[in-house]
Parts: C-alpha cells; structure tokens; sequence
C-alpha cells in the first residue's frame, strides 16, 4: 500500500498513489480502515459493493461511503479488497472480520469523506489521489 499523511488542521487528508484505479479503489478503502481501526487484520467474512456513478471520482466517493457504511452498520473491519471498475461500474470483494474492541481501538473515527480538495490525477507511473477525511 503506497500512502502518505499529509498536514492538515483539523482533518485527515491522504495522498495515494497506485499503478490503476483498481488498485486506487482498494487502496484508499484500506488505508481507511487502518486509519479507523489500527494495523489490518485477516478473516474470513466477505461483502460484496456493486455502484455506478457518473464519472470515476464520484465513484470513489460513493465506494469509500459505502465500505464506511458496512463497517460501521454492520460492525466489520475489512483488510483487503479486490475492486474491478469498467466504465462507471465498479464490484468490489470486501474480506475482513467481526469488530473486536479489544483488538480494533485505538485508532481515529472517520465521520465522512470530503469533496475538499480532493483529486484523482492519471500520472506516468500511475494515478495519484488526494483526498480528505472528516474526523
């Protein structure tokens, strides 16, 4: 996983970076969870995401919710995801394990993600997305 905290006053804000937008999606969404939950863990409950939007940066956003979403509702911490985009689609496979309070704290809630700032820029070697999460 290749990402960076960057400054910020009040919030948290990421620079990722990653060879497509596949890798992009699965990376910002884990990056998420370590930030929430602390280091990542492996198990063994699966969810499946399936979205459309209008362009990819709303898709992103939608997706990121949603992983929030299940985490939160459904009291689950995810450690990998394999995210497939065409077009404006995207299904994404969601492993992780059951909240464990003795294992998951420490680390900072994330109320929502942000459309502050936030950019997704196709580079040589890749995509490079700065986005922004409300604590």
């Amino acid at each position: 996983m290749s990402y960076e905290e960057l400054d910020h006053t009040a919030d948290i804000r990421l620079k990722v970076r990653s060879p497509s937008p596949d890798s992009l999606f699965a990376e910002t969404a884990l990056a998420m969870m370590k930030i929430v939950y602390g280091e990542s863990r492996f198990g063994e409950v699966e969810r499946t995401i399936e979205l459309e939007a209008g362009n990819t940066e709303n898709l992103l956003l939608d997706f990121l919710s949603e992983v929030l979403f299940l985490s939160e509702v459904e009291y689950l911490v995810f450690s990998s995801a394999i995210v497939n985009i065409s077009g404006n689609s995207l299904r994404a496979l969601l492993t992780g394990e059951p909240f464990d309070p003795e294992r998951h704290r420490g680390g900072t809630e994330i109320k929502g993600i942000s459309y502050s700032g936030f950019s997704i820029v196709k580079e040589d070697e890749g995509y490079v997305l700065d986005i922004l999460f409300d604590v």
